[in-house]
């Protein structure tokens, strides 16, 4: 709604409908899983795209979080190769102890070159997609795109069928996924505390 694609969740409106994401909203969350997996930081980095349309809604809301949890954030912007490169550096300097990754395509084409960074510099690393882990990224928590992809099936079966998109309600998100790489945990020398280990819905080991 705030980038004005439809009119509301319930009546979208025109002819766009369909299942959200909802990922900027999830940094909260994320926020909470990181500082479980590394108590010990003091100050996270979260890396954003600032070619991302919903760039300034991530950093309100990053503002909010970090009010509301105490948690000192401190925000990176890297929309190129060369600009990730720079501010993995820079996190060093600064001495980040964690990192969030922003939910943004994007870093899921770039995710073989986040994943070497964050090794290379020993920053653990929390990702909004499954696509970084497998990618020998650490961990990821946000909406299971594989459920998205089903609600929208059914969707598109329906408005085939002659409904039309603006009566059709904007699916919510109703389950998240938690992947944990246990390989990369060990090259970072972290043990994955129980609960997480307990939680998460994909192990890789």
């Amino acid at each position: 709604m705030k980038n004005g694609l439809v009119d509301s969740l319930s009546r979208p409106g025109g002819n766009v409908t369909g299942a959200a994401l909802f990922t900027a909203e999830l940094e909260s969350k994320q926020i909470e899983l990181l500082r479980t997996l590394v108590p010990a930081a003091t100050t996270i980095a979260v890396l954003l795209n600032p070619n991302n349309p919903n760039f300034p809604n991530q950093v309100v809301g990053l503002d909010e979080v970090q009010s509301s949890s105490g948690t000192h954030l401190s925000v990176y912007k890297g929309g190129a190769p060369a600009e990730i490169d720079a501010v993995f550096a820079g996190m060093a300097e600064q001495h980040a102890g964690a990192l969030l990754v922003g939910a943004d395509p994007y870093y899921v084409t770039v995710r073989e070159q986040l994943a070497f960074l964050a090794a290379r510099y020993k920053l653990p690393a929390l990702y909004a997609f499954r696509d970084l882990v497998t990618a020998g990224g650490l961990i990821s928590y946000g909406n299971s795109i594989a459920d998205n992809y089903r609600k929208s099936a059914g969707y598109v079966a329906r408005v085939l069928k002659g409904e039309k998109p603006a009566d059709l309600p904007i699916l919510q998100p109703t389950k998240f996924d938690l992947v944990i790489n246990l390989k990369t945990a060990k090259v970072f020398g972290i043990q994955i505390p129980d609960k997480l280990l307990a939680l998460a819905d994909e192990v890789i080991e």
